[in-house]
């Protein structure tokens, strides 16, 4: 067994920890005073390119709750937009893209600007992990006990937004398209792929212990295209990942995927699955190896609800999961309305043992 003295690290390089470490989608976010701050000074994507923003935004739940890992602030989109996707951050509409449809589109794309183009958020990674593993304590966290993680839209979820050219609830242009050009489809799944491990990879290099993977719109896939466009890229990801940086581990959110997901714990090859709260999480562990990691799943609108249900359903998921390796967190991201005393209440709850 890998010796580290971080909780999460160890858990993800396989070690049953208890309690286990926590952390929690979106806990930079909106939910936090401090982050409604410094969101009134910058738009979301001169927050997310900017360092001393980047840096703060990251370790603010940190310094509040002291969670076990500090995930990058940044976002899915950011590698379309280095590639030279046009991108905007609408307020009340989200992302709005120049939408990749043809051939034409897809030529347009040049990975090889994206190195030059991520420099910011390179910058923002070494920082941070000066920081993490610094002498000094972060707010309630001891020195040198976070882990800082790094993380990528999968490549089907950011071809969902750049065909589509925003967010969607069903994407139906990006699935249509993969049934009627199949060939250009999977040019750009591929595309993704090589991008996307090779920017995770630099994420590694800059400071990131541990990188996540994020299909959160794997859900709307039937098995045969899952299998293609969601399976099959985060094991090439995985691969390309391990070669280059043996021993750092990887985790993978299939969201929404269903049965599928024990299909994904099987044949990726990542360290951990996190997984939605429609998951159970105990009927999941018994479907996949023991060697995988497993991280999830509370309902973040028990977060919002607070109280004694979610102490409850908190301690639940954590104690079905003695014994083999587990990461606590949520299904999905913390919702904006959230007020942060429940999650405080909930870091406090899972380390209570």
């Amino acid at each position: 067994m890998t010796e580290t003295r971080k909780p999460l690290l160890a858990t993800l390089l396989g070690e049953a920890t208890w309690p286990p470490p926590v952390w929690l989608m979106r806990q930079a976010g909106r939910f936090l005073p401090e982050f409604r701050a410094l969101r009134e000074k910058a738009d979301f994507l001169t927050r997310c390119m900017t360092p001393d923003m980047a840096v703060d935004i990251t370790l603010q739940p940190i310094r509040r709750f002291g969670m076990d890992g500090a995930i990058l602030f940044s976002d899915i989109l950011i590698l379309p937009w280095a590639m030279g996707q046009s991108l905007d951050f609408v307020p009340g509409r989200g992302p709005v893209l120049g939408p990749v449809r043809s051939q034409a589109d897809l030529e347009r794309l040049d990975p090889g600007r994206v190195t030059k183009a991520i420099e910011p958020v390179m910058e923002t990674l070494q920082r941070l992990r000066r920081i993490v593993d610094g002498p000094e304590a972060i707010g309630p966290a001891r020195p040198g006990q976070v882990t800082l993680i790094g993380f990528a839209g999968a490549p089907f979820t950011v071809a969902c937004y750049m065909v589509e050219g925003h967010g969607s609830r069903e994407f139906e242009e990006t699935r249509r398209l993969a049934y009627t050009d199949p060939a250009f489809f999977d040019r750009l799944i591929d595309l993704l792929t090589t991008a996307t491990a090779d920017m995770l990879c630099a994420q590694i290099e800059a400071g990131a212990e541990a990188v996540m993977l994020f299909d959160s719109w794997s859900g709307l896939l039937p098995p045969s295209q899952f299998r293609r466009h969601v399976i099959e890229p985060a094991r090439r990801i995985t691969e390309i990942i391990r070669s280059r940086h043996p021993g750092t581990p990887v985790i993978g959110f299939p969201r929404l995927g269903g049965l599928m997901a024990i299909e994904y714990g099987h044949q990726t090859g990542v360290n951990a699955m996190a997984l939605d709260t429609g998951a159970d999480m105990k009927a999941v562990a018994a479907q996949v190896p023991d060697t995988l990691v497993l991280q999830g799943n509370l309902d973040p609108i028990r977060v919002l609800a607070g109280g004694e249900g979610m102490r409850a359903e908190a301690r639940a998921i954590r104690d079905a999961m003695k014994g083999r390796p587990h990461v606590f967190n949520l299904g999905h991201g913390v919702i904006p309305a959230t007020p942060p005393e429940h999650v405080g209440d909930l870091i406090k709850t899972i380390r209570d043992v």
